[in-house]
């Protein structure tokens, strides 16, 4: 018994030995391996050479967790709001963890919120969706008769206006998810509006919708027929699921590529019409105010973008000099994403990222550049490119037409100073 302890332990003092000898050697072995090599060094051997307790009991079993939920090792991915932003939680907004998150589906707990009057809780059979107006037949629907109707399943974005916001005047969030956090992508299942519409009937001097929200705040705002009839959709599901209460449960509006308010959550009634209401927040609010003291309205589309998610202020670089892989999402409301490039000195020099996963219409697309890092400080940028040649601007060019006024559709160039020692902070670069 006590050669056969011997033995064993001899066992394990040589793989120990073999594992020292492959560490020592790590700085030989080629730079696709360098990151390994450095966090094989980091890390106690134990816990790759002994038993640990995840190995050793026994866990919870299919009963303990009716709806998945994600581990608790993952409790700080979770939207977060700014305290001097937040006057009233119902009437504001949270962010998605841009930083937290990969590939182009965002989960549907992290989805952001913006709210004017709270998240309405609405029965889905107490719920009715009313088309008005100008039409051949005013209709009411049930959830029911709803789901009568063709569906599709369509994935896009859904940015608001304001996303960015912050940053016109100057650098003032220090991190992803606070500057560009108003924005995620989901899979969506519903039914074409054009559907509903054609039930209702048209009249020929039908030329702009009004969607109104459920919602005590009764969101509201015009939309052009033409948009309307385009690729509109009245969902009920998000990512396989019904729509989260906060997402407009149990029906929304979507309007893909266009600013995120004119989603109007909690869909209770359309109104058909032959202009534009002119109402709250497409006049006073959702405006791009200029420079001479004039406003752009009617500024729907949301332009092309990007932002390098990871490293950011938030993921900054712990494991020290050698290969790194950034990532970043980019997206355009006219349609695909062609072209990522990205600058790690401050828009001197540009290299073309790799576009990876789906490329979709009106849809972020997951963009990753590869490359060795020295330690030296960098300026990282990224500057998208959609299909129809929109470039995404800098600040400066976006300044130079509509001065800095405004709160609303920034879509300009976002720069991540990176330290010698891998922290990061927001930075401009005029």
């Amino acid at each position: 018994m006590i050669m056969e302890e011997q033995d064993k332990n001899n066992e394990i003092i040589g793989r120990r030995a073999l594992l020292k000898k492959s560490i020592a050697a790590g700085t030989g072995i080629g730079a696709s391996l360098a990151g390994a090599s450095v966090l094989a060094q980091q890390k106690p051997e134990k816990l790759i050479t002994e038993i640990q307790d995840w190995n050793r009991y026994l866990g919870e079993g299919v009963d303990a967790r009716p709806y998945g939920r994600p581990s608790q090792f993952e409790a700080d991915t979770i939207r977060r709001d700014v305290a001097w932003l937040t006057a009233d939680p119902k009437a504001s907004v949270n962010f998605t963890p841009l930083h937290k998150i990969e590939g182009i589906i965002t989960p549907s707990g992290l989805c952001f919120e913006r709210h004017h009057g709270g998240i309405a809780e609405i029965d889905p059979g107490d719920h009715r969706f009313m088309i008005n107006g100008l039409v051949d037949t005013p209709l009411v629907f049930t959830m029911e008769d709803l789901a009568r109707f063709p569906k599709e399943n369509q994935v896009y974005f859904l940015e608001c206006a304001a996303n960015t916001g912050m940053e016109w005047r100057g650098a003032q969030l220090n991190g992803c998810q606070f500057t560009h956090g108003m924005v995620h992508n989901v899979m969506y299942t519903g039914v074409k509006l054009k559907h509903l519409l054609d039930e209702a009937g048209l009249k020929t001097n039908a030329k702009w919708l009004l969607p109104e929200g459920a919602d005590p705040s009764h969101m509201t705002r015009s939309i052009p027929m033409e948009k309307a009839l385009e690729d509109c959709l009245v969902a009920t599901h998000m990512n396989g699921e019904a729509l989260r209460p906060e997402q407009g449960y149990p029906l929304r509006l979507v309007v893909p590529g266009w600013e995120g308010n004119m989603w109007v959550k909690w869909l209770r009634r359309i109104e058909v019409g032959d202009k534009p209401w002119h109402h709250r927040e497409e006049t006073s609010k959702y405006t791009d105010l200029l420079e001479d003291g004039s406003a752009r309205r009617f500024t729907w589309v949301m332009e092309v973008k990007s932002v390098i998610t990871n490293p950011s202020p938030q993921a900054p670089i712990n494991h020290g000099r050698g290969q790194l892989s950034l990532s970043g999402l980019a997206w355009s409301g006219q349609g695909k994403i062609k072209r990522v490039d990205v600058s790690i000195d401050g828009g001197r020099n540009w290299t073309t990222a790799r576009l990876d996963g789906p490329s979709l219409s009106k849809s972020v697309h997951r963009f990753y550049y590869d490359f060795n890092w020295d330690g030296r400080e960098m300026f990282l940028q990224s500057r998208a490119i959609d299909e129809f040649g929109n470039v995404q601007p800098t600040k400066d060019q976006l300044r130079a037409a509509r001065g800095v006024n405004s709160i609303y559709h920034n879509n300009s160039i976002q720069t991540w100073h990176v330290r010698n020692d891998g922290s990061i902070e927001n930075v401009e670069i005029s």
